[in-house]
This record gives C-alpha cells, structure tokens and sequence, in this order.
C-alpha cells in the first residue's frame, strides 16, 4: 500500500504520521557555531540514507528539523549542544531514533539508535557551490490552486507548447503525505512522470496532498473516498482551461492513489481513462494482513510464531473496523506488539532492552494512529466495489517485485472486478524486477529503496505516453 513506509522507522508509519513533537522544549539554549544547515547521511549496515538537519535557536531553546527518507522539516526531539556532544531524538511511533555525535567545528559523527537498530551518522556543513541554474522546460509551467469543499489543494499545472488543446490527467499519490512530486528517497517520481508527458503533448496537474506544500487539510481526518474529491477538483479545474481537451480528461493514481482515481472514475463520466500504478484490489485490512505477514517472515519468524502474530493482527483489525475505542484497541495492539517482539531472535529482543517498557512507549502514538479517520475507512475498504461501476479505458500496471501491492495477490481480484461490471477496456501489465517505485529492484523490499538508481525500469515512461496517446486520439 502506501510507499511512504520508513525504512528504518525514522519518520512515517504505514497508518499515518509521527505525533506532532515540534513543541517539544530543547534540554539546552545556545549553541555557537552549531545553528544553520548540516547535510550528511546515515548509515545502517552500509545502506546510506541521506539526511539533512537544521539547528535554530529560539527564546525557549534549541531547537531542530530533520529531512530523512523524503520526510521534510520533521522536528526533532531531546536536542542538546553539552561541551562537544550533540544530542536529537526523531520520534517515531515504535521509539524514538536517537542520534549522539562529536561536534568538530564543520562536521558532527556519532552514532545513531533505534530499537535493535545500530548505525552511524555524519553531517557536514554544506559547502558545494550554489547549484547551476535550472534549464526551463520546453513547456509551459503554472502554479495553481483548486478547492474541494473547505480544502484548498495546491499544485504545478504543465501544458504541452502549441495551440492545443491537449488531453489531460490529475496527478493522485498513495498513502502518507506526499508532495506534489510524490519525492521518496530523492526520486520525484510524479515529477519524472509529469515532465515526460507533458513533452509528448499531454498537459498534467500534479497537487500537494492535504496539509502538505501548499494544500491545507488533514490526511488524518480525510479517506480514501474524500481524496476523490480531491482528484475530481482538479479534474473540473482542467475542464475550465481553454488549452485543455474537456473530452479527454484523466486520473493517474499510484498505489492508494490508483484506487481513488478509480472511485473518481465510478462518480464522475468526465473521467475520459485512469492509469493505476500498483492498485490494490483487495480489502485494506488483508493488505495490512500480507504485509504484517511478510515482515514477519522477512525478521525470521518461525510458522507458529507468523501464526500468532496473525492472530493478533485480526484481533485488531476487528477493533479497528468496527470503530471500537481505545479499550478495546489499547489491548489488541499490545498483543499484536508482544508477538511481531516475540517472533524476533533472542538477540534482537535482547537489544531492546525491557520489552514492557518499550511497549509502553510505543503504544500512545500507535493507539493514536489506530483511531484516525483514515484508516478505519482504509482496513473495510474494498477496492472492487468502485472497479465495478468504472466504464472507461484503464491501464493497470503492476511491478513484478513489489512487496507492498503484490501482483500476485492483487491482479487476479482487480481483473476479476473490473469483467464483473462489464469493462473489455482494461489493459493490465506486469513489470519485471520492478519494485513498488516501479524501479529495478533486487528484493523489493521497503529498506533497499534508498540504494536503488533513481529511474524507472526500461519502457515504462514509453508504454504510459502510448497507452495515453491510443485512447486519447
């Protein structure tokens, strides 16, 4: 599902975002020569992830932000400056990541933890030269806003040079918030997108999700259904355009953002086609069920033990779905903890030292998290409910490696919907060594993301502009 899950469980979870900790009070007031920018990377069993942090001095205290793993300005926690060793947490919601490092004047190193998560760190003081000036696009660039009810989305307009007028498509991320760009990992994947269409005469609208960039709103209080407003906004936006081709208007969606371009497409017949990269066709709470499951296989858990996780996974799923409070989920996910901490090698649970109380400090902000608007619509959710009811040209795209919406649990049921309610206009495609980034991969899995070239495999970008060009002519 969504492809904001953090690889090291820094910044982001698969229900939502860290608590909001930027009132936090620093433990120290100033800090000469540590304010301002610092740039470096983490390393965790020679994987670099890169990071950048920012140190401010306020009335109150130090204080600091930290760009990770396409996180930005997510402030930082317990930041002190004490003789030569600096000191920030990055809340999370399975523990904070702690970071303690040695200040020499233009670089820190030091260590970083989290859980049974050991690695390093470095930041230096930027000092490249100023980047050359960025080469404009061939086409025409225009900053817009739309609103849907009180929301107001922001985003980047492209449209093709030449008269027109052009076909068109709205731009939808998946789950977690996402700029405009979809940026994970360094890699703008929407950005890529949207510059290789518009240079083939297809105009695109791409907008910051709710209460990122530009937009305001809450992802946390919003589903998957209101995100189809959203998309539905933008789409009347296009229609107004003179430049734009009102007949043929579409939404292209990745991952949860394939299922709201197709629940768009089962409201509205102005939705002319949809592209759906790494669509979900199944309920969202066996998609959470198959990933609970392949994590815990991936960490080494035994059969009986992935059994007993599972079982504890329904028990909250359940709690989840039918709206139960904080009594009924507070124990759920505490058991759910105990056995995903339980099916971890001696060693491993061993450096996490009481386990009690590590669970004690995980479960406010997972219990949180549990509670939202979005992922009780998300867990009873059934994608083929509005893959019945879509009558337009759909273009599903799969990646053969992609852990998080597997092919072969997802193309099947999504086929299979879509027959239901008579659509022969489907074309599916499955990528090879393609990961949920539709990048080549070598396991697929979430943790190797950062290491990954930052290009989508071969003809993708060619089989989206023809697959776009034959029902838009």
């Amino acid at each position: 599902m969504s492809h904001a899950i953090s690889v090291l469980l820094l910044a982001l979870s698969v229900v939502g975002a860290a608590p909001d900790l930027s009132a936090m009070p620093a433990k120290q007031a100033g800090a000469p020569g540590l304010a301002g920018r610092w740039e470096g990377a983490v390393d965790v069993g020679g994987v670099k992830l890169p990071c950048a942090v920012v140190f401010s001095e306020t009335t109150t205290g130090l204080t600091a932000t930290m760009d990770i793993q396409g996180a930005k300005g997510a402030p930082l926690a317990a930041v002190s400056f004490v003789g030569k060793t600096v000191h920030f947490e990055l809340p999370s919601p399975l523990g904070a990541a702690t970071f303690e490092g040695t200040f020499a004047g233009t670089a820190i190193a030091g260590t970083f933890v989290q859980g049974v998560t050991r690695g390093t760190f470095t930041l230096a003081r930027p000092g490249a030269p100023p980047a050359p000036a960025r080469v404009p696009p061939p086409y025409r660039e225009e900053e817009v806003t739309f609103a849907n009810g009180p929301v107001t989305l922001a985003g980047t307009l492209t449209i093709p040079e030449g008269k027109g007028p052009f076909p068109a498509l709205v731009m939808v991320t998946g789950s977690g918030p996402q700029n405009r760009d979809e940026e994970l990992f360094g890699f703008k994947v929407f950005g890529v997108i949207a510059d290789y269409f518009t240079r083939r005469g297809v105009a695109v609208l791409r907008y910051d999700d709710r209460g990122m960039g530009g937009s305001t709103g809450s992802l946390a209080t919003a589903t998957t259904a209101d995100f189809a407003g959203d998309a539905l906004a933008g789409l009347a936006l296009l229609a107004g355009r003179p430049e734009i081709d009102r007949a043929h208007l579409g939404v292209f969606g990745h991952s949860e953002g394939a299922d709201v371009a197709a629940i768009a497409a089962a409201r509205s017949p102005n939705v002319a086609f949809i592209v759906m990269m790494a669509g979900m066709a199944l309920r969202g709470d066996a998609v959470l069920r198959r990933q609970a499951e392949d994590s815990a296989r991936a960490l080494g858990g035994t059969d009986e033990q992935v059994t007993r996780i599972l079982a504890a996974h329904q028990q909250l799923m359940d709690a989840v779905r039918t709206n139960a409070g904080p009594d009924a989920l507070a124990p759920a996910l505490r058991a759910l903890m105990q056995a995903q901490i339980e099916g971890r090698s001696a060693a491993n649970r061993q450096g996490m030292g009481d386990v009690n109380a590590f669970i004690d400090k995980a479960l406010p902000a997972a219990l949180a998290q549990n509670q939202n608007t979005w992922i009780r619509f998300f867990v009873g959710f059934d994608p083929a409910t509005a893959f019945a009811h879509v009558k337009c040209p759909v273009f599903a795209l799969f990646g053969e490696k992609d852990t998080q919406v597997r092919p072969d649990l997802n193309k099947a049921p999504l086929e299979a919907a879509f027959a239901q309610g008579g659509n022969t206009r489907v074309t599916v495609k499955v990528y090879p060594e393609a990961n949920h980034l539709f990048v080549k991969a070598v396991t697929g899995q979430v943790w190797e993301y950062p290491t990954l070239e930052k290009a989508f495999v071969p003809g993708l970008l060619d089989d989206l502009v023809a697959w776009v060009s034959s029902v838009t002519r």
